[in-house]
């Protein structure tokens, strides 16, 4: 388990379209020692009954709909996600401060316990993405900037890959998480420009590891899981 907030190191990215792939996929592996990510395709084809359905399995849950949008609508939707209960909640740091206030004091409003981080630059992103869409000051400078606007706003944490971390980590508080994405057992060639293996990930400073296709397609996911926690060092 996670030493900040009670969490597990690896979430598990239920990358899948039909909630029976999900719920196979969940009775495989142990809730002792993963948490389960769902993201836009399963929530949107399954909805709120499976994120219920894997809570009474035991696991906790990272809802990952990176809520962008006028900030009166975030935070009902962060609050509505709370009554859910979901362990993380997150929404994108390019809807900006005001958003993210608005998200945060939502949250505050109900007394809710979920985890509230952002989303600085998505890991499919690299140099060249960034200056076709207008974020001209650079892959490293926007995610510092992102980073620093979600701790004033008082977020938990951060999604962000985890080559970001030396850039930024001696800049935020000291409790905040760090959730990394684009995490592999092994280099692969996938549609994530921006990957490390998983004791790279944790050594660079990662709080939560969020994988998904080594678990999901692996003959053994448990093992997968297993194996990824033996390399890691002792406390």
């Amino acid at each position: 388990m996670n030493k900040h907030h009670n969490l597990p190191s690896i979430f598990v990215a239920m990358d899948f379209d039909s909630i029976d792939d999900a719920k196979n996929l969940a009775l495989k592996i142990d809730p002792n020692k993963c948490g389960i990510k769902i993201g836009k395709e399963l929530f949107t084809s399954s909805g709120p009954e499976l994120v219920k359905w894997f809570h009474d399995q035991g696991f906790k849950t990272f809802l990952d709909l990176k809520y962008h949008d006028i900030p009166n609508t975030v935070s009902k939707a962060c609050k509505s996600a709370a009554r859910l209960g979901v362990s993380i909640v997150n929404v994108h740091a390019l809807g900006g401060e005001e958003m993210m206030l608005s998200a945060k004091k939502g949250l505050d409003e109900i007394q809710s316990d979920t985890l509230l981080i952002a989303v600085t630059i998505l890991t499919s992103h690299d140099e060249k993405s960034l200056q076709s869409i207008g974020l001209e000051k650079g892959l490293d400078e926007s995610v510092k900037s992102l980073a620093q606007q979600a701790a004033k706003c008082r977020l938990d944490g951060i999604v962000c890959s985890a080559l970001d971390l030396k850039n930024i980590k001696d800049l935020m508080p000291k409790n905040f998480i760090y959730v990394t994405p684009g995490v592999r057992p092994h280099k692969t060639n996938d549609d994530q420009k921006r990957v490390m293996t998983p004791i790279e990930a944790f050594k660079a400073g990662s709080t939560i590891l969020v994988i998904g296709r080594p678990i999901t397609e692996a003959n053994d996911p448990n093992q997968i899981i297993n194996q990824i926690y033996s390399d890691f060092p002792a406390d």
